[in-house]
């Protein structure tokens, strides 16, 4: 999949929870982000590096690109297939951008 047509940020949300670069997976968020996991939900840089640790690059996710979509023009639906010691599967990302970062990232059930 090229992933060329994403935004910068999204295509970083993903290579850097596979290279397990933390400080540059936080880089990726606006200051006040919210991730919402299949409806628990992280506000701010604080949960959601803790989220980062318990659920992503701590259980040592892998991300492979599998589809995507632009379903406005600030938001996009990004289908991963995830690997590692926690969630194994295809789950569709909503990712909303605001000045090229990651405002809102949604797990949704697939």
């Amino acid at each position: 999949m090229d992933d060329l047509l994403l935004p910068t940020a999204i295509t970083n949300f993903i290579a850097t929870t596979n290279e397990a670069d933390s400080a540059h997976f936080m880089a990726q968020f606006t200051p006040d982000a919210v991730l919402d996991d299949w409806g628990t939900t992280y506000q701010g840089a604080a949960e959601i590096a803790k989220w980062n640790q318990t659920d992503n690059i701590g259980k040592q996710s892998h991300f492979e690109l599998e589809d995507f979509t632009q379903d406005d023009g600030q938001t996009w639906i990004v289908q991963l297939q995830v690997s590692g010691q926690g969630f194994n599967g295809s789950s569709p990302f909503r990712m909303t951008l605001a000045d090229d970062l990651l405002a809102r990232v949604e797990i949704l059930p697939d």
